[in-house]
């Protein structure tokens, strides 16, 4: 299995005089991510570079996040607009929503093409894949019930329908 960056965040402020940072969690995963990965600071995956997470203050959001390195004010704003990056592994759950599989074909785990998946909305119950299916558009929660398997590499979402989903 190979590991790749998955943003979660993007810094939008700095905080305070010590080089602390707010951020906007990309992804409702946000706080699993933070504490339990590999994280990666940078305008894209190409050129993020690694970074420890010192401490982290506050509630909600108002929390601030005091990276390595970053020690004065200045440090902090010349990181706004940079993305947060957690390093995943293929079969990490955060892949189910990952912008790669738009455009995807979606079958069910019978064979039967669904149709092409071509958007995601995040609703407070859980995320949502929109699948254009003919001049229609059918709506699929992201819920390891009826997704089954995403495979990012052949573009291949693999579901079980529940009665009356699809109709």
């Amino acid at each position: 299995m190979s590991n790749k960056l998955f943003a979660i965040a993007k810094i939008t402020r700095a905080s305070g005089l010590k080089g602390e940072v707010g951020v906007r969690p990309l992804v409702r995963q946000f706080d699993d991510y933070v504490t339990d990965k590999s994280l990666f600071i940078g305008f894209d995956e190409t050129i993020a570079r690694d970074v420890k997470l010192e401490k982290v203050t506050g509630l909600n959001k108002k929390r601030r996040f005091l990276f390595e390195g970053l020690k004065t004010r200045d440090e902090a704003e010349s990181m706004i607009g940079q993305l947060l990056f957690a390093s995943v592994e293929d079969s990490d759950p955060i892949n189910l929503i990952s912008a790669d599989l738009l455009g995807a074909t979606v079958v069910t785990d019978n064979g039967e093409i669904i149709g092409e998946l071509v958007d995601m909305i995040s609703l407070p119950a859980n995320d949502v894949y929109v699948i254009k299916r003919g001049k229609k558009e059918v709506l699929i929660p992201v819920v390891p019930e009826i997704v089954r398997a995403v495979d990012i590499e052949m573009g291949l979402v693999t579901i079980t329908p529940m009665d009356g989903l699809l109709d």
